[in-house]
């Protein structure tokens, strides 16, 4: 049966038929890359305090707050669902703004995150503090989030112009969303901070991945991705035993474009030879591509996927998103279509294009020796190079300091004219006034918190004589973007 359309209570509702039970899914078109880096964490306190006014119910429901969308869904009853979708509009209608406290906490315990920490590594340093770069920050802590914000952000996104639902049958008798009025978001691009090159970083991650920038809809970039994640498996895996889980995920940044993701963990000890695999297991496929075996396989996979009577549910989630992202999609037959037709050499020139912009991260203590597909090193990326240095007033640690802690002696504080900048041996930090996202103030101190991903201590218990410091930070940076630490800080 073909996808069905109708709208009810001004939402688009869109459904197929699948089998029993039958599964609603209320998709808006919002997640985390939304909020900003003061406001973080808005996105799921909102899904909770909506969450939170359920009664208790005896069939599955869930809720989801991804990088680019939320989701409330429930399998059960056509009755069931019906209740459930009111319920959900309802509250997210009126949220309980008194539970705000509480549901902090309960966020704080959940400790959740909406990417694996090694991608969202990646697209921090890929995209900086900023849209889909916010997904491995904590922020200043869901405590620290005005009920103003809340307000604003639900009425923002959490409408019936901003909503999708999909079903797994047809809307059952007496279906209502009763949502909020407002219209259809659209979503800026977050520009890359990386424009030229691979690189590869060393940060505190707790296995190895790359991230690869292509097109958001490419078959062929996903069977590039599937076979470079079969190939680590036998040789990391199984031929050399240096690992044990393989695993990957995307990102979209705009409609175009995402990252394309792949992690694996690692014995201890062997970091930098896993890396090295996965670089070079990467370098041989988009030099030589794949095996039409290879390909042959990957082929038969997706078929048996998409036959499975349980993928229209999957396959709806795709589509609500192409609705509400203005993403490009394709129909399960498309996609067969596609991967049938695609060539090694095809596989092999997409890996190649975004092996130039690719990212491979490793845990901070692992050194890397890569080479790209020219045969050049790749270098090390991360913040300002050693040989940067910042011009301006220089701070630097008290005698107690200095006499305490070797580290310290090395460490210079810089007040420029536009920023605040760090020197801490091999390390160079700098935020520009003008790109500062959030500062935390906390006993006569500020943590200076930049677009780049770079922060910048201006520690009182450190450096000595920096009121002026201080000062020209609260001067420079807007008030609005100034937070006291959360009560839930560890």
């Amino acid at each position: 049966m073909t996808r069905q359309h109708t709208v009810i209570d001004g939402v688009d509702v869109y459904w197929e038929q699948g089998p029993a039970p039958m599964i609603a899914t209320l998709t808006f078109g919002c997640g985390v890359r939304d909020e900003s880096f003061r406001t973080l964490g808005v996105t799921h306190l909102i899904e909770h305090l909506a969450m939170s006014t359920l009664p208790r119910l005896h069939h599955e429901h869930n809720a989801t707050v991804g990088i680019e969308v939320t989701r409330f869904f429930a399998t059960g009853k056509p009755a069931q669902l019906v209740d459930f979708i009111a319920a959900v509009c309802e509250a997210l209608s009126a949220l309980p703004l008194s539970r705000i406290e509480k549901e902090a906490g309960v966020l704080t315990a959940e400790g959740s995150a909406v990417c694996h920490p090694t991608a969202g590594v990646l697209l921090a340093r890929r995209y900086g503090i900023a849209g889909p770069g916010l997904a491995p920050w904590d922020g200043p802590g869901y405590d620290q989030l005005p009920a103003e914000a809340v307000t604003t952000h639900a009425a923002k996104f959490f409408t019936r112009g901003n909503a999708v639902l999909t079903l797994t049958g047809p809307p059952p008798e007496g279906l209502r969303l009763p949502l909020p009025d407002g219209p259809r978001m659209v979503h800026e691009p977050t520009p890359s901070l990386l424009t030229d090159g691979p690189q590869w970083l060393a940060e505190e991650v707790p296995c190895i991945g790359m991230s690869l920038r292509g097109p958001s809809v490419s078959p062929v970039d996903a069977l590039g991705l599937q076979v470079l994640s079969h190939r680590l498996t036998e040789v990391a895996r199984k031929e050399k035993g240096l690992s044990y889980g393989i695993d990957g995920d995307r990102a979209n940044a705009d409609p175009s474009t995402t990252d394309r993701f792949v992690w694996v963990d690692a014995r201890e000890g062997q970091e930098a030879e896993v890396a090295s695999i996965l670089w070079n297991t990467a370098r041989e496929l988009a030099t030589s591509g794949p095996t039409q075996e290879e390909l042959d396989h990957e082929l038969a996979g997706f078929r048996e996927m998409v036959e499975d009577p349980r993928f229209v549910d999957g396959d709806l989630d795709e589509f609500a998103r192409s609705v509400l992202l203005g993403e490009p999609y394709r129909s399960p037959a498309e996609w067969l279509e596609a991967i049938a037709a695609a060539t090694p050499a095809h596989v092999a020139a997409a890996l190649a294009e975004s092996l130039r912009t690719a990212l491979i991260v490793v845990p901070s203590e692992v050194r890397l020796e890569l080479s790209d597909l020219d045969g050049k090193p790749v270098p090390l990326g991360g913040c300002a190079t050693p040989e940067w240095q910042p011009q301006g007033r220089v701070f630097k640690p008290s005698l107690l300091a200095r006499a305490m802690s070797a580290a310290a002696r090395g460490a210079r504080l810089h007040l420029t004219v536009d920023g605040v900048a760090l020197i801490d041996g091999g390390d160079r930090h700098f935020v520009r006034f003008a790109d500062v996202v959030g500062v935390l103030a906390q006993n006569g101190s500020r943590t200076v918190f930049g677009r780049s991903g770079c922060l910048v201590p201006v520690d009182s218990d450190l450096f000595a004589g920096i009121e002026p410091v201080i000062a020209a930070v609260d001067a420079h940076v807007d008030p609005g973007l100034v937070f006291p630490p959360s009560a839930f800080a560890s």
